[in-house]
This record gives structure tokens, sequence and C-alpha cells, in this order.
């Protein structure tokens, strides 16, 4: 509430005000900016990933209000200028002077949900393309004597507020670089818009003053908005306080008030801010704000345009998200904080999307004490340090077709470890994602009978089917981090049945321990090489478990063969053994010891028959296709030495 008294001097002015204070954590009155270290905006590489820059200096004005009253604002000019006393000025209740226009302040119907609704990443509906005219001329307009001969070249192409939004909104972004000389040397900075116009050139302040100037020439209401940014040097988890460090605009369009960070839309900055990078940015030009709120804090809560309202202490605690999350699809992520604890040496992250994504992650930067498996819609995530301490962890994606092979960083957490689980160490050779999803099914593997990434055997042994896709061929392979196995011993820890479109894999470990069952494919028509599909991890904790490699086969063993007996690969020595197959279009089958003994076909269609081992070394399983061929052999068997 105030009162304006004019004197007799008409240069003597006095302002008498009653001001109700109330207290906030924060300070909500803007002041000129002479020292800043957190100022940038556009966004800094991490490892390869943006990262946002922040902020900058303010005009010299104090701005103050709320929907509920009158907004004041108080200028400060030299003493040798003349005032313009009612360039800005309160005009009752959810107004502001800018200019000749009257800016409506945010009122209700500006208001959008919060938490994000997952509708829209956008505060309006609108189709990009048809934007691609228009982004493509105003990109590339040259004028630079005038902002007003500027706005006038690019709105040769707009007709709408929203087209003369954008086209101004491109220009800038494609035009105006991150001063980094100016975030460090204040003296050698300027944010006024035509020195910004001028040199091509400024910091945030100078961004969104140069925004707000061209809007105004063009028409269109504009607002230079301030307040805290989770921008260039932000640490998960630190408070904001002092004066406010990022500035940014509202444009009113259709009747609401819309946001958009220009500064962040153009590019980003290295990790130093001594070098800038145009890399335009989509996502900042009309966001929603349940998603800008996520790093733009705004010193007046009017302008979070959200409801209910966050408090500073929420945005503080609240998780960053990644520009690249919401691009590629997702939607939540849990938890929501930056920092988490693990409980009994574990913690469990999850990742919704609306379509499927292929992830990865990163401990203390690298793939290891995790345990991560795809979901259609998205991924879940245990971490299991085994270390005590503190961990970074950040988590990857990219989309689930095309070309790209890069890997966009899209979260990243503190983990807090104060207990190791140390039964929770797995094998170096586990490749995340563990298990069967959504991307093993599209590579032919369906209907797996273990769809959990972990298989728990106590005895050693256990089995996994699936039925497979057309033309295809796998290669099963066992590995341990506590075994000198060679690769085909290995491969003779698994036996591999076909039955018509199923396959089965039979695994009898050769000792305690975690393994890793890792399964290639190829087409069976093409001649190269198997790539690798997916991992399952198989925990014995058993440490009587010593079974012995299955018998090992000859390429003429056929697929649709299948092994009942015996299944273990060394034969005891002076016995009679049992054998069971069964086989299909065979005319004749026998085992070959020291004696060759016949097997005969039984009514159920098993190849039967008994070998004794005394006297050699080596038994083999041998077949005859038809009479006019010679056997040719399928198993061989060792003997145990007497």
């Amino acid at each position: 509430m105030g009162t304006m008294e004019f004197k007799k001097d008409a240069n003597a002015v006095t302002i008498e005000m009653l001001l109700i204070v109330r207290p906030q954590k924060r300070k909500t009155v803007q002041r000129v900016q002479t020292d800043r270290q957190t100022e940038i905006s556009a966004s800094h590489h991490s490892q390869g990933q943006p990262v946002q820059m922040q902020p900058d200096e303010q005009a010299p004005v104090i701005t103050s209000y709320t929907n509920e009253g009158t907004h004041v604002t108080v200028e400060v000019h030299p003493r040798n200028t003349t005032p313009q006393l009612f360039k800005k000025f309160s005009l009752g209740k959810g107004f502001q002077e800018n200019g000749k226009s009257r800016v409506p302040l945010p009122s209700g119907k500006d208001l959008h949900a919060y938490p994000w609704d997952k509708s829209s990443l956008k505060s309006m509906t609108f189709d990009l393309q048809q934007f691609e005219k228009l982004d493509a001329y105003a990109s590339k307009v040259s004028v630079k004597n005038s902002i007003e001969e500027l706005v006038k070249a690019l709105l040769r192409e707009a007709r709408t507020d929203l087209e003369k939004v954008r086209a101004i909104w491109m220009w800038v972004c494609h035009h105006i670089e991150y001063d980094v000389v100016g975030f460090h040397n204040e003296g050698q900075r300027s944010c006024e818009p035509k020195d910004v116009l001028h040199t091509g050139k400024s910091i945030c302040a100078g961004y969104a003053g140069l925004f707000q100037q061209m809007c105004s020439v063009a028409g269109v209401q504009c607002m230079k908005l301030s307040g805290y940014a989770k921008g260039y040097g932000y640490i998960r988890g630190q408070s904001f306080t002092g004066d406010s460090d990022h500035a940014w605009n509202a444009v009113y369009l259709d009747g609401r008030w819309h946001l958009l960070d220009s500064t962040w839309g153009s590019g980003y900055v290295n990790d130093s801010c001594s070098k800038f990078f145009f890399e335009y940015k989509e996502f900042y030009f009309l966001t929603h704000p349940a998603l800008f709120i996520n790093n733009h804090f705004p010193d007046n809560s009017n302008w979070q345009l959200l409801k209910p309202a966050l408090t500073l202490k929420e945005f503080e605690s609240n998780m960053l998200y990644n520009i690249q999350f919401y691009n590629l699809g997702m939607l939540a992520a849990h938890p929501e904080m930056p920092i988490i604890q693990t409980v009994n040496g574990k913690a469990a992250i999850s990742i919704e999307s609306r379509a499927p994504l292929l992830f990865t992650f990163r401990l203390q930067g690298n793939v290891e004490h995790g345990l991560m498996t795809l979901k259609k819609n998205g991924m879940k995530l245990e971490i299991y340090p085994q270390k005590a301490g503190n961990h970074k962890l950040q988590i990857f994606a990219k989309p689930s077709k095309g070309s790209e092979d890069h890997y966009n960083e899209v979260l990243e957490y503190t983990v807090e470890c104060s207990s190791v689980d140390k039964n929770m160490c797995f094998p170096k050779d586990l490749h995340q994602p563990v298990g069967p999803s959504w991307f093993t099914e599209r590579k032919g593997f369906l209907r797996p009978s273990h769809p959990d990434p972990i298989i728990h055997t106590n005895d050693g042994r256990c089995s996994i089917t699936f039925t497979l896709g057309k033309d295809i061929s796998i290669l099963p392979l066992l590995h341990s981090d506590n075994t000198s196995l060679t690769e085909d011993m290995r491969r003779r820890h698994i036996m591999k049945i076909h039955r018509g479109n199923q396959i089965e894999f039979k695994i009898h470990l050769p000792h305690a321990g975690k393994f890793v069952l890792k399964l290639f494919a190829k087409k069976k028509s093409d001649p190269g090489n198997y790539s690798y599909i997916f991992n399952y991890l198989i925990s014995c904790p058993n440490t009587e478990v010593k079974w012995p490699v299955f018998p090992e086969n000859y390429g003429n063993w056929a697929e649709g063969y299948e092994l009942l007996e015996p299944l273990a690969g060394l034969l005891p020595a002076n016995r009679n053994v049992q054998f069971k197959l069964k086989m299909h279009s065979i005319a004749k089958a026998s085992v070959e010891g020291k004696d060759t003994s016949p097997l005969t076909l039984s009514k159920d269609g098993y190849w039967e028959g008994t070998c004794n081992t005394s006297g050699c070394t080596e038994v083999r399983v041998m077949v005859q296709e038809n009479a006019n061929l010679q056997y040719s052999y399928i198993l061989k068997y060792k003997v145990e030495t007497q």
C-alpha cells in the first residue's frame, strides 16, 4: 500500500509506503548484480552430456509484487537525468505497465497442475512441423543495425503472436552466443539489448533483456524473469541463498502466460566455462511449467505458473532431470530425490517411459555392482556398492530403434552406502542389462521359462527354455570369475536341446558360486559370426556341487537330437552303462568302446542299449543315416582311469 504526493517543485517527488514484510527463507527482491559466481545457462558437457548454464547481471530495477495487491516498481536514476517516473507503475490488482501496454500478471487460468500430468512437454498445443519454414527463415536473418529493423525483418514471415515469438526465439538461439569472457569479467560485459545485438554475445540477463525488447517491438507482451537455476556449477542437493543467479522470459500468448529460456536454448559451455558451443535445444521453448520448475525457480512464486507452487526447499531437494530424459520419452523416475541411501547394502532405481528404451549405467565410472533389467516401459536397476561411502551413479539411455549408438545421460544420483552386501558381488563378465526383455523378444527369444535375471539353484543344475523365432541359431557360453576352465569346457557344461521351435539349455555347474550364462545368436542362413544378445546370472551357494561336463558332441550331432542318458561326459570304469537317445532319420546306432554295442529303437521312439567301459579310455556314439552311408560319430565320452 502506498501514496504519492507531488510538491510544488515538479522535480521533487515523495513516495510514502507502508510495507508489509512476510518472513521468507529467500529474498524476493532483485538487485543490481555486481559479482556473479553461478551464472551460466547454456548447458555444458559432463562426460559428453549437456548440463545447464546459468545466470547473470540484472537491470537496475527493484521489483516486488503479488497477485494479492498493488505492484510497485522503483527505478534508480543518476542525479542529472530526467526520470520517466511513469514508465512502469501499478495499475491495480493483477496488472503491470510494460511500455504502453497492460501486462496481466499470472492468475488462475495461467496455472498448470503439479506434478506433471505426463501429457505434453509444451505449455500449449502446436505442431513443430508448422514452424519448419519460419524456423529456417528466422535463423538466417542477418539484420543487426537495430532491434527495430531486425524485428521488422523477422516479422515478414510471422503473422500470429505465436509465430512472432517463434521467429524471435529462433533468431536469438542461433545468433547470440554466451559471453564466456564477460561471465568471468563483469567489466567486459553488457546486458543492454542494443549492445547484445551488436556484439552477438551476452550472459543470461542479456539474452532475456534482448528477447523482451524484441517482443515489445513486435507487439507481444513479454516479461523478463529472474531466479535460481540448476545450471553451470550446480551440485546435487545444494542450497540456494542470496541473490538470483539466472534470467529467462515469460510470453503472453492466447490469453495465457508461457515460459522459455533462450540462453539454455542456444547451446552449452565447457566445464570451465571458457568456450561456448551452439547447440539448439527445442525443449526450452514454451516448456510445460511442471517441467520448467525442474531447474528454474523464479524470485516470485507466481511465475512458476503452477498449482500448487513449490517451495524453495522442495526445489532444492527435487531430482534434476536432463532434458534428454524427456526428449527420449521418459515420464518418471523413482526415487525422485538426487541423494539416496542404501538399505542393507542395496539401492533400487526405476524409470517409467512411454516406449521401450535401451539403458545402461555407471557407478563411479564403471558398469559394475549393479543389476539392470529392461521393462517394456522403462527399466529397473539394483545397485550393491562394494565399498561404504558416497558413490556417483549415472544412468544413460538411447532409442530402441534407429542407428544411434550413443547413449545420453538422463539421470545422476549420489548413492550413500553405509553397509556392504558382499554376497551380491557380481562376476566381471556380467553384461548389462541382465535377463530376458522386450529386446530379447525382438531377437527371437520368446516365452522364457525364467523371466527374472537371476536363476537360483542349490544342487548346481538348472534348465532354461525358450520358443525361438524362425531361422535362429544359438550359441551359449558359461562364464565365472572363479574357474580355470577353457572356453570349450565352459561350453560343455551346457547341453542344448531342440524340440521343434523350442530350445532347452541344461546347465550343470562345475562348482558353487556365481556364473554368467551368455547367449549369442545369428541367422542360420548367415555364415557370419554370432552376436551377443543377453545374459543370465546363475547363483549356486552349495559348496558340495561339482558336476562334470556333458559329453563332447561332433558336427554330425543334428538339431533335434536329444540325449537322455548318460549326461555326464566322464563315465565310470569297468561298468555297464545304459544309453538312451532320441534321434530322428536314423537307420542304425551303436556305442563304441573296447567293443561295439548296438542300440535298438524302442516302441516309444528312443534308441537304447548298454556299453561296458572295461579296457577303454573313450566311448563314442555313432549313427548311420541309411544303409548306403558309413557310420559317423556324434558323441564322445571319457572313461575314468582305474
